[in-house]
């Protein structure tokens, strides 16, 4: 996949500042109510085994989860407390890496939440917060 095929897929592509901007570049789109994260995967983001370092499979899925829970919070600032990952399979260079993230509770000061990383609609990792 090439960024070219994404923007005729209807993905914008994000300059974020920080951390977000280095990790990625990250990619959105609408998908129904809902928003979709991804990264394009490529050589910069490869650990010495030949695939996606993990890092940036949390990375990505914690952005998504963040993002959704900032919304739910009304877009008050927020921050993970916790992000429990399960690495399920690889991500491989040229692969587009896609983040969704739903709320699971909320509670006074809590958003519990869900989210998973998919790579052609296969789960590569799951997660909570």
């Amino acid at each position: 996949m090439t960024p070219e095929e994404l923007v005729q897929q209807h993905w914008k592509r994000r300059e974020l500042p920080g951390f977000m901007g280095r990790a990625g570049p990250l990619w959105t789109r609408r998908d129904g109510d809902a928003w979709v994260y991804a990264v394009l995967a490529d050589a910069t983001h490869l650990n010495p085994a030949g695939v996606v370092h993990g890092g940036a499979l949390a990375t990505l899925v914690d952005h998504a989860i963040s993002s959704v829970a900032w919304e739910a919070c009304g877009r008050q600032p927020c921050l993970t407390l916790q992000l429990d990952t399960h690495f399920i399979g690889p991500v491989r260079a040229g692969q587009l890496a896609q983040a969704r993230a739903q709320v699971v509770r909320r509670t006074g000061t809590l958003v519990f939440m869900r989210g998973e990383v998919a790579v052609e609609g296969a789960a590569v990792l799951t997660a909570q917060a």
